[in-house]
């Protein structure tokens, strides 16, 4: 089977309020319209981001829109929330869901000591939720409250995305007020429920330190559960890529390996300007356990892969845990 050849043994992590079967998972923008969380769970995520989803049905920009940059081990990616829509996603998440509990049921039919995934070892589901285009960024909270609303009975923790760089005006959203204005109207909605989500947000590696204590400083005051570090970059420094190449592609947000130093500067310095009170997930950058482990040292409760599950392959989740856990 798939899943023995490249899932790895269970390294149970806490974070906000879940248990993950491992600290790997898979950042929002693969999965996009969650179609292949099965497939994905072979091989061996502990947690799988869909998404980015928008309210309404969007194509995302003009292709071609996602760019390797073999030299530098990066991509550059201007996809815009290209999705099949809130209710479209909601309503595969539920099908998917129910047949995970009829196949649990069935096994413990045939086999009365099979013991159902508990909760604190099956596939967490996030849900990166954004803004859809055409909506002004004075309307913006409508459009998260609509997915934080739709998707709830069906994903495990939410990802508010204000960084992407892709949607125009977007990363104006991770300013302290209109961020305000967000994330206390989806915790006042989620204090309603019987069982609260968690809630995190994702930001951008190109805060300048105000920005970033701004964001530290509101996660604290409002309770918010977890910061995502990082989103794609702008910035095209120190690439081995040509500055013609560079030129051809375009604008769009830049992964991978040049985004692994800035990703675990930022992780340290949430830490440290938090004193460890915000988990963190960290993104960007990471290829090997030796990278994932650098972001754990550094604050880091989790890790995301995404241009590095590209270039390595399949393997890269069981190759990560092998490592991450060698010297504790």
């Amino acid at each position: 089977m798939i899943s023995k050849k490249y899932t790895p043994e269970d390294i149970p992590v806490n974070a906000f309020g879940l248990t993950f079967k491992n600290p790997v998972g898979l950042a929002a923008g693969f999965d996009k319209n969650a179609k292949y969380l099965t497939e994905l769970e072979a091989l061996g995520f502990g947690f799988i981001e869909i998404g980015t989803v928008t309210p309404l049905p969007q194509n995302g920009n003009d292709k071609p829109r996602l760019f390797r940059l073999p030299k530098d081990k990066a991509l550059i990616n201007r996809m815009g929330f290209n999705n099949d829509g809130v209710k479209i996603i909601a309503s595969r998440l539920e099908d998917w869901r129910k047949k995970q509990l009829a196949m649990s049921n069935e096994q413990l039919a045939i086999d009365n000591n099979y013991k159902p995934q508990t909760t604190n070892y099956k596939l967490i589901i996030g849900g990166n939720i954004g803004k859809n285009k055409i909506t002004p960024n004075e309307d913006a909270w409508k459009d998260y409250e609509i997915c934080f609303l739709s998707l709830f009975d069906w994903v495990d923790y939410f990802v508010v995305n204000v960084s992407s760089p892709n949607t125009p005006g977007l990363r104006e959203l991770q300013e302290k007020e209109s961020l305000r204005k967000i994330l206390e109207h989806l915790q006042n909605l989620n204090s309603a429920k019987q069982n609260p989500k968690p809630i995190l947000i994702k930001i951008s590696p190109d805060m300048n330190e105000e920005e970033l204590n701004d964001v530290i400083d509101l996660s604290l005051e409002i309770k918010l559960d977890g910061l995502i570090a990082v989103n794609t970059t702008i910035s095209r420094e120190q690439l081995q890529t040509t500055n013609h190449k560079l030129k051809t592609i375009g604008a769009g947000g830049l992964s991978g390996k040049p985004l692994g130093k800035r990703s675990t500067e930022i992780v340290k310095y949430i830490s440290n300007k938090s004193k460890k009170q915000i988990p963190i997930i960290a993104s960007g950058g990471i290829f090997t356990g030796y990278d994932a482990k650098e972001k754990i040292n550094e604050g880091a409760a989790l890790v995301q892969v995404w241009t590095g599950f590209i270039y390595e392959g399949p393997t890269i989740v069981k190759n990560i845990c092998r490592l991450t856990y060698l010297y504790k």
